[in-house]
């Protein structure tokens, strides 16, 4: 049995319940792109300014030394002084050798700093052509080079670089060069890889496919396109291994095998403080100190990075 009964509902009052606030929009303002999204985003983060000012600094003491020390790290090496404390024009004290541990540690980033640098140029400059190539054009030449690859990722990079050291032109020529062709060497395919994801996930965007219709070549399309729009997740990648790589060359330093001993570097004077570990730590502090500044700049700095860049790894 249906009821005719209507049931009356209570309305406020347009009066009675005032509107405080209403949110605006502008929809004559330009939409940001990707780049410029990041940029508003890293400028209120603490993590990206220190990181940022950090490596501003050590690049500033890379190329211009003279700015911050007037002492020739190994021309006034006394005997007399060796393993002695701080003193004045020498804050940090001296090596056993008697040398000044400030000036070897200002003179020492500028190694340490450009094998990690032109060692990612190289790497960007391989595993992203290689990366990209595999990524869109797929079939026989995404096989090869994946298997590749997958040759040079069965060895990890510093027992890689322990073997390939061991060879007689690597045995034969230290230097800064030939350190980095060994890093070069084992690290593009971490940077192949991430490019070839990067790539395969862009190729199908819809302006890909009207560039395509437009007449533009398969590789104009690919280094116009393409590869910009894949920089996101390999610019993140090459900060994070640029610290890498200076711990890696430290690490064969310290064994060794790296930078002959007349480069200055943190991971010779490292190696060479170790025998004074128990009785003056300090002589290895500095230089390790220095080491681990540097990376944690860069790692702070790929962090920063990837949460402006990626937009899977915002923080909600």
């Amino acid at each position: 049995m249906k009821s005719n009964r209507q049931i009356e509902h209570y309305v406020a009052p347009i009066d009675e319940t005032p509107l405080l606030a209403t949110d605006t929009l502008k929809v004559d303002a330009a939409p940001l792109s990707l780049w410029a999204d990041a940029w508003r985003k890293l400028r209120r983060r603490p993590l990206f300014i220190i990181s940022a000012l950090m490596i501003c600094l050590l690049l500033v003491v890379a190329f211009f030394p003279g700015l911050f020390t007037q002492t020739a790290p190994n021309d006034n090496c006394q005997l007399s002084d060796s393993l002695g404390g701080p003193s004045a024009g020498h804050p940090l004290g001296f090596t056993f050798q008697g040398c000044d541990i400030y000036s070897r540690i200002i003179h020492g980033t500028q190694a340490s700093l450009t094998v990690g640098v032109v060692s990612v140029i190289f790497v960007l400059i391989i595993g992203v052509t290689l990366g990209a190539l595999a990524g869109f054009f797929g079939g026989w030449i995404d096989t090869v080079i994946a298997r590749l690859g997958d040759i040079f990722f069965a060895l990890p990079l510093v027992l890689g670089a322990l073997v390939v050291t061991q060879l007689p032109f690597f045995r034969e020529n230290k230097s800064v060069f030939t350190v980095v062709m060994v890093i070069v060497m084992l690290g593009w395919p971490q940077m192949a890889r991430i490019t070839r994801g990067a790539v395969i996930e862009v190729r199908n965007a819809d302006f890909v496919t009207a560039a395509r219709s437009l007449g533009v070549s398969k590789i104009g399309t690919l280094v116009r396109h393409v590869v910009p729009n894949a920089l996101a997740p390999i610019i993140v990648l090459a900060t994070m291994e640029l610290g890498v790589f200076i711990v890696t060359e430290a690490t064969l330093s310290f064994l060794g095998i790296g930078l002959p001993g007349s480069i200055m570097s943190w991971g010779n004077d490292i190696s060479a403080a170790k025998d004074t570990l128990r009785t003056n730590p300090e002589v290895l502090l500095y230089p390790a100190t220095a080491l681990s500044i540097t990376v944690l700049s860069f790692i702070m700095l790929g962090d920063a990075l990837r949460d402006a860049l990626d937009p899977k790894s915002r923080k909600r």
